[in-house]
This record gives C-alpha cells, structure tokens and sequence, in this order.
C-alpha cells in the first residue's frame, strides 16, 4: 500500500471551458508550495493527487503547506490500493484498527463508474467486514467518531481525515494588485481575502525612520512572511514617508494631516502598481472605523489615483477582522506595540468630513511630485518567502 494526498477543489470545477487553466494554476501553485518535498502531481478527474517518495516522512509538512494554498478546499492523506474488493476491505480495517474508534460510518464515491458495486453496495461490504473485524465497534450514520471515505479512481483510495484549506481561486487567475500594508491587524486580513480570489498580491509599506524603529519594520516583514505562505511569495516595497509628513506637518493645517497623508500613500501606491503591472490597489479600510474611514474621508482618499481600490473589510466590524486575523495567523504579530508611521503627527482632532476642495488647496503648498520623487527614490525591495 502506498501513502498519498488527496486534493480536493471547489468552484474551479464550475468554470466550463476555463477550468482548465485554472486546474493548471493551482497545480503550479501546489508544486511551489511543495518546494523541497520530493513528490509528483497526478490530475485526476476532479482532483488533485500528490504522489512523495516511498517512504517519504514529509506528509505531514505537505499538508500544513497545502492548506494554505488559495484554491484547495480539503487535503487528505490517503491510502492508495488496487481497485478490488478484498483489498479496500483489508485496508480500511487496518486504518480503523489502528484509530481505536468507538463508532463509525463508511461512504464511498465512484469516479470510476464502471467499477462493478455501487456506492451503497461497496458502503454495505466495507461496513460488515469492519465489524466483524473490531470488536465492541458499531456503527453510526448520523454522528460518527470516525468516517471511512473510499474512492474509487483508477484505483482505490481510502482515508478518515480531510484537513481544510482556505477554497477561493488560485493566486494569479484575477490579476495583480498592491496591497498598502500597515503593522496593524486590519490590512493583512485585507490582503488574505482578495488573494483568497485570486489577487497576485504586492505589498507596499510605509515608515518614518528615524521615528518609526527597526521593530516596527521587522514587525511588518513577519506579517508579510505570514501572508506568503498563502500567496506563494510576497514582494515587499518600504517607502519612507518622513520627508511627506515633515512637510505636510509644517505647510498645511493640522487636522488635515491624516487625511493628506493618506493621499500621497495612495499616489506612491499608484505609482508603484504602475511599474509592477498591478491593476488595482488594496486596503484594510473599514468604513467609520476611524477618522480617515468615514466614507468623506474615503472619497476624498479615492480622488487622489485613478486605479480602483478594493477595500474587502468595509462592511466588517472590528471583532470580525480580528477573528479574520486570528485564523490566518496575523493577529499576534499585529498587536505588538510597535510604532508606525500613521501614529506620528496624529493630529488631536483629526477632520472626519473633509472636503475635497479644501484639501486640494492645501496641497497647493506643497511640492507633490518632487516629494513623490524622493519617497521613491527611497524605496528598499524585499523579496519575502
């Protein structure tokens, strides 16, 4: 009997004509996430199958790397026997021997429809010779402690667990967009979603050295690492804004301050998904979260770049993001109490309804293309994962 996993997929099998290329995707996906596993990839009639090495101990850290992988819906390590009876029997006894279970249940599923038992008859075989095997076993269709799933391929595959993945489509079916990456909790959440749809994702960081530390920036970096083992690799632009603030600080009235900060983020961001190809850019805003959230805030923001901007937490309440940010692994990093460039020159009151005339007026006192100029001038790139 050989060990294997099983890949399963979700809405990619609805895509018609297109699921080729989107079958092909995640299956390059999976061969990078599987980097250093030596292994084989099998297509086969609605799923994925991952052959490793004969007696390869890497199944377990296959697994932890594909149920990060967009596009996969469950992963399972399965049992690999030929395609007749006896042999699945054998099989599932030996695995549900070895759980210890109290009560179980059998399905199966026939790709293979000319396999000669259907599913309920091979269900009634396996189930019988399981019980007349174990003792003290019985079992249970509607709560089961253990359930034996068969599949009937070009051979059979059997198995008792499926470890869940994060479904969506694979990264890099729905373009590329720059996602404006914050140490906080929200933005990478932001990032995990739209790439949950796709989104190959750039990542653009904004800091104000000397007044934001090398903990903040490492802070950030470790955020990105988390979001690369979903995406498959993350590219990483820090951008120093200190140059921007000092000047907006100085030249226009205070309680603007977030706001044109805000815009010139958004212009950087613009500029740098214009030379990466990105079509879209991507933030954690939440509407009404904070001051530059109000949906004024947000339209004055928008007016600053032609690209569209996705903002997936709009509608999300902060308990919510935070749930978000626990399950994919974000969240401790995120509450570190280490300073970014947003908490610097904060205004007291800051303008939660500003007015898009007024603030193009105040930027009339400052040099936008010459301070965009320097701040990308002063751009480090970091290939993360």
């Amino acid at each position: 009997m050989d060990k294997l996993i099983l890949i399963r997929y979700g809405e990619i099998a609805l895509k018609g004509h297109n699921r080729n290329f989107f079958i092909n995707l995640l299956t390059k996906n999976i061969r990078k996430a599987l980097r250093g596993i030596n292994n084989r990839i099998v297509n086969d009639r609605g799923r994925i199958l991952v052959e490793l090495a004969e007696n390869s101990g890497d199944a377990e850290q296959a697994v932890e790397r594909l149920k990060k992988v967009f596009g996969i819906v469950s992963v399972s390590v399965v049992t690999k026997v030929e395609k007749e009876m006896e042999s699945i029997e054998r099989a599932a006894l030996e695995m549900v021997s070895r759980l210890k279970t109290a009560t179980f249940k059998v399905e199966a599923r026939r790709a293979d429809k000319t396999f000669p038992l259907t599913s309920p008859e091979i269900c009634g075989r396996v189930g019988a010779y399981i019980l007349s095997g174990c003792e003290g076993i019985r079992v249970d269709v509607h709560n089961p402690e253990t359930l034996v799933n068969i599949e009937i391929r070009d051979k059979a595959y059997i198995y008792t667990d499926a470890a869940m993945g994060p479904g969506g489509l694979p990264t890099g079916s729905s373009g590329k967009g720059i996602l404006l990456l914050s140490g906080g909790i929200d933005s990478p959440v932001a990032g995990w979603m739209v790439a949950k749809r796709g989104v190959e994702l750039q990542a653009v960081h904004f800091h104000s050295f000397p007044f934001t530390s090398e903990r903040a920036k490492q802070k950030v970096i470790d955020i990105a690492k988390v979001l690369s083992g979903y995406t498959g690799g993350l590219k990483l632009h820090m951008v120093s804004l200190t140059d921007i603030q000092s000047s907006i600080n100085q030249e226009c009235p205070e309680e603007q301050g977030t706001i044109l900060t805000r815009r010139f983020m958004m212009r950087i961001a613009a500029r740098i998904a214009a030379s990466e190809g990105a079509l879209a850019l991507v933030t954690g805003e939440s509407l009404g979260q904070v001051a530059s959230q109000t949906m004024e805030s947000i339209y004055v923001t928008n007016a600053s770049v032609e690209l569209p901007v996705y903002r997936p937490l709009l509608g999300m309440d902060k308990v919510e993001i935070m749930e978000r940010a626990r399950n994919i692994g974000t969240y401790e990093i995120s509450i570190l109490p280490y300073e970014d460039c947003c908490t610097l020159f904060l205004p007291k009151f800051p303008e939660t309804r500003p007015k898009l005339d007024k603030i193009m007026q105040s930027e009339t006192h400052l040099d936008i293309d010459g301070l965009l100029e320097e701040a990308l001038k002063s751009k480090e790139v970091l290939d993360i994962g």
